[in-house]
């Protein structure tokens, strides 16, 4: 099964402070009535979200910030094939 990762690293980094902050915010129950659990609720999204490195809501609406990944074989320029080195006895002039 191929990962899919729709989320970059800075934005990981991100989203799992912030989710140990809101988590941590949760459990000294500043907030009145709900909001304690809506602190723990997203802290607990961002916090997923974050380690997995996947967003539900950045797919539907489309947005990646995770970069594109080179490919592991790209061909290099620095070192040219067999078929590109020429005998230099083979021109005439």
């Amino acid at each position: 099964m191929k990962k899919y990762r729709n989320i970059g690293h800075h934005e990981r980094v991100i989203r799992v402070g912030v989710g140990f902050i809101l988590l941590a915010l949760s459990g000294f129950s500043l907030l009145p009535g709900w909001g304690d659990l809506v602190l723990l609720i997203v802290g607990l999204i961002a916090l997923l979200t974050g380690i997995i490195g996947y967003c539900p809501a950045w797919q539907v609406l489309g947005i990646n910030t995770c970069p594109l990944h080179k490919p592991e074989h790209a061909p290099s320029h620095t070192h040219p094939s067999a078929h590109e080195h020429q005998d230099p006895s083979s021109h005439r002039s």
